[in-house]
Parts: structure tokens; C-alpha cells; sequence
């Protein structure tokens, strides 16, 4: 009996030593993999190498970021808080003259980040004569499912530029950018307002446009002037965004100034009509963030006739020059859309209303399938035949036509006689595609934009917060 026990000891002691020795091995395992994996990077970057450098500007990006006019009554600033990057501007600072006027469109997402609530709430008191207004954004951390710290995160902040900049705090609009799900170290771009302060300057616009960005591989401008009158008016537009873009307003952080004197009321119309134009018809993933914002000032300074009836021919011409710019900032979004080699034009029409041309546009834009497909240099219009029978909208195969640009592929609901595989994979080859459907039924059109979908687009998500 006691030998026994003796062995059923000897077997626990036995099984406790195992134990121990496997959590010792447990460990002497991760610290080995951890110094292979300091060993290969190492090897790929010698000790003596240079910090490494940004992500690789996508191919589709514009030869040079554009020279912007500065834009009487706004001055920028730019500071390197280290909200989540080391080494780069993370924050953007703009003051705005008394009496702009601030209009703004947001995402509809249920879980809208505590910035994007605050700028709602505000965003319908036009300015008084007499009032300043600022804008604040900082980028690596979204304050987006943060509770009531992240409204605490954004009380702090409009409060500090208020007192930076002797601006009401109901007057200053603050955006923020990156990660979700992170308390925002708010505290750090407080420390950095008052440098910023000191630094604001009219021609800080390019410095605001890289200060904003996340994953963009460049930096987003765009520009127009206009007369009124035989008086000049300037738009300047900046934009980030590059995954997680989807209209419900696309995915994103806008920022578009100009010198123009125009109501509150007849400028927040316009905005809301032209990103519907605009902004609300690109996507490069089908997500749609949390921290969408699209924020137009208007001085006032430029001295021309202000804008009160959106149906006169001032007010026209503003409105295509602000539609120029607002197209020009979206496409720039698509072209630098996460691992993106492909830009493509998805042109529908002859649908029996523009909602329905609507539908079918972005269900092509958005399908993976397409957009696999445009990476691979493949025709397979079989995938765009698939995305407009799963739109939902009214759809007639016998009298859907499909094209590559000038190629006719398909026509009378079977693939045209003209057509050759090798016209269609020659076409593919192309960085900028525009597919053509007519869906045959009527008067309806509507255009989209999109980008094809890469290996990268994985690797960028995947390593996002590594």
C-alpha cells in the first residue's frame, strides 16, 4: 500500500515537473522567435541603414501635388504630437476669419465617432460677423467607441483651440482619424496648440494635407478659381483617405476652403447636393468609417457678391468649381486606394431612373469579384453580368449591352460577334478603365468610381495595427 503511494506521488511530482518544464519551454520558444524575427529585420535593414521610408506612392498617383492659392482668411498649422506615428506632422490646426461659414455632410455609420457627433451638433449655427471659427484634426486614432471619454477627448480639445485662438468653443470643429476602438491621448495635442498657434500661416496648406493622413501614400489637393463679378474666388480643397471607402459619404476626412461670400443655408444645400455627385459615388472596399467628414468654410473675403439664390449664374459657376474640386479630391481617394493599380470609370445608363443607374454602378464598383478580376487583367465581363442581376434594380438581360471602353463584349443578352478575348485582355492592361452598361430600359444614368482589388489590400489590413 505505501509502495503505492509512493508511486502515485512520484507521478504527480512527475506531472508538475512536466508542467513547469512546458511553460519554461513555452517561454524559451517566444524569446527564440522573437530573435529570429529581430534577425531577419536586421538582415533586411543593417544597423547602419536609413529610418525606412514611407509607403509606396500607389502608381495611380498625380504626377505632383498641385500649387494651392492661399485662401484670404484661413491660416494653417502643423505639429508632430505622436498620437500614434513617431517622426511625422500627426496634426493639423486651421483658423478661420471672423464669419465663415461652416457647412458639412458626415457618415451615417450607428457607431459615428464622438468628433463626428460634436461637428453635427454644430454644424447648422451659421457663423456671426464678429465670430472666428478653427478646425482641428489629428491622425493614428479615430476617438471612434470610445464612450464618454471620447466626448470628454473632444470637450478638452475644442476648449484648449478655443483658448489657443480666443475662438468659442462651439465655433471649433475637430476631426479625428486611425484606429477605433482607442482612447485618444488627447492630452499630447494639447501640449503642441500653443507652438501651433505661434506657427499658423496662410500657406500651410500642403503641411495641413500631410499631416491628415493614415494610410495614404500621398498627400491630396485640389484647386479652382472663378470670377463673380469680374472678381476672382478661390476654392483649395484637402482630403485624406485610402481603405475603408464606401459612399454613406465614403470614407474619409475633407477639408475645402474658399474666399467666397455665401449663406450658411444656400452653401450646407450645395455641399449636401454635390457630394451626392461626388464623394458619394466612389468606393475602393465597400467599409464605410466611422469618421467620415466633409467640411466646407466660406470667408467671405474675397469681396465678391455674396451667393443668396443657388439658381443664379454666380451661384452656378461656384457650383461647378466647387463640383471640380470635390471630384477631383474623390478620385484622388480611389487612386490611392489601398494596393490600387487600377482606376476605373463605371459608367451606367439606360436605366428606367437615375436611382436604379444608381445601384447598378456600385454594385460593379463594389463587387470583388470585378474588382479581383481588374487586378488580374482579366476580361471576365460574366462578373459585371453578375453584379447587375444582384443590384436589385429592374434589369433586362435581352437588352443589356456591356463595353471596355470602345469595345463592344456584349449586346441582345449574349456576347457580340466583334468581340475577342484578346482585344478584352489587351484593353485590361491599361491603369485607367471605363466599363460602359447600357441596361436598355430608359433615361436613368449614374457613374462611379472604383479601384481594383490587390494582394497588398491584404497585407495593408492585415498589418494594420502591428
Amino acid at each position: 500500500m505505501a509502495k503505492k503511494k509512493t508511486q502515485k506521488a512520484s507521478k504527480k511530482k512527475a506531472k508538475q515537473v512536466s508542467k513547469s518544464d512546458d511553460k519554461d519551454l513555452k517561454l524559451k520558444l517566444s524569446k527564440l522567435r522573437k530573435k529570429v524575427k529581430q534577425l531577419k529585420a536586421a538582415a533586411v535593414a543593417p544597423a547602419d541603414a536609413a529610418p525606412a521610408a514611407g509607403p509606396k506612392v500607389s502608381p495611380l498617383a498625380p504626377a505632383s501635388f498641385p500649387d494651392l492659392p492661399e485662401i484670404a482668411g484661413v491660416r494653417f498649422a502643423v505639429a508632430r504630437a505622436g498620437v500614434r506615428y513617431k517622426g511625422r506632422d500627426d496634426v493639423m490646426l486651421a483658423e478661420l476669419a471672423p464669419g465663415t461659414q461652416v457647412a458639412g455632410v458626415f457618415t451615417r455609420s450607428a457607431t459615428r465617432s464622438a468628433p463626428v457627433l460634436d461637428c453635427e451638433a454644430k454644424i447648422g449655427k451659421p457663423a456671426q460677423p464678429d465670430q472666428p471659427s478653427a478646425i482641428l484634426v489629428n491622425a493614428g486614432n479615430s476617438n471612434a467607441f470610445t464612450g464618454s471619454y471620447g466626448e470628454r477627448s473632444v470637450q478638452a480639445l475644442t476648449q484648449a483651440v478655443g483658448a489657443a485662438l480666443n475662438v468659442a468653443p462651439e465655433r471649433v470643429f475637430t476631426s479625428s482619424t486611425g484606429v477605433i476602438g482607442e482612447p485618444l491621448p488627447h492630452e499630447r495635442i494639447e501640449a503642441v496648440l500653443a507652438q501651433m498657434a505661434a506657427d499658423l500661416t496662410p500657406a500651410g496648406a500642403k503641411a495641413a494635407a500631410g499631416a491628415i493622413m493614415t494610410t495614404d501614400t500621398y498627400p491630396k489637393g485640389a484647386t479652382a478659381t472663378i470670377e463673380i463679378d469680374g472678381t476672382p474666388v478661390t476654392i483649395t480643397g484637402i482630403a485624406k483617405g485610402s481603405g475603408m471607402i464606401a459612399p454613406d459619404m465614403a470614407t474619409m476626412l475633407v477639408y475645402i476652403f474658399t474666399d467666397a461670400a455665401i449663406r450658411h443655408q444656400t452653401l450646407q444645400r450645395l455641399l449636401s447636393r454635390l457630394t451626392d455627385e461626388t464623394f458619394n459615388c466612389i468606393t475602393v472596399d465597400g467599409d464605410t468609417s466611422t469618421s467620415d467628414t466633409l467640411l466646407v468654410a466660406a470667408t467671405g473675403q474675397s469681396g465678391a457678391t455674396e451667393i443668396r439664390d443657388l439658381r443664379s449664374r454666380p451661384a452656378r459657376d461656384f457650383a461647378d468649381a466647387l463640383k471640380a474640386v470635390m471630384l477631383d479630391l474623390s478620385h484622388q481617394v480611389v487612386r490611392d486606394g489601398e494596393g490600387a493599380t487600377k482606376f476605373a470609370e463605371i459608367r451606367v445608363t439606360g436605366a428606367t431612373r437615375d436611382a436604379d443607374a444608381h445601384k447598378v454602378a456600385m454594385a460593379i464598383a463594389n463587387s470583388p469579384l470585378v474588382k479581383t478580376a481588374l487586378a488580374g487583367e482579366d476580361p471576365n465581363w460574366g462578373r459585371i453580368v453578375m453584379a447587375v442581376g444582384k443590384s436589385g434594380a429592374h434589369a433586362n438581360r435581352d437588352k443589356l449591352s456591356i463595353r471596355f471602353g470602345d469595345i463592344l463584349v456584349a449586346e441582345n443578352g449574349w456576347v457580340a460577334e466583334s468581340y475577342t478575348e484578346e482585344a478584352g485582355a489587351t484593353y485590361m492592361k491599361q491603369s485607367d478603365l471605363v466599363i460602359a452598361v447600357d441596361l436598355g430600359l430608359g433615361r436613368g444614368a449614374a457613374t462611379a468610381w472604383t479601384c481594383d482589388l490587390t494582394y497588398d489590400y491584404i497585407r495593408i489590413n492585415a498589418d494594420y495595427r502591428s
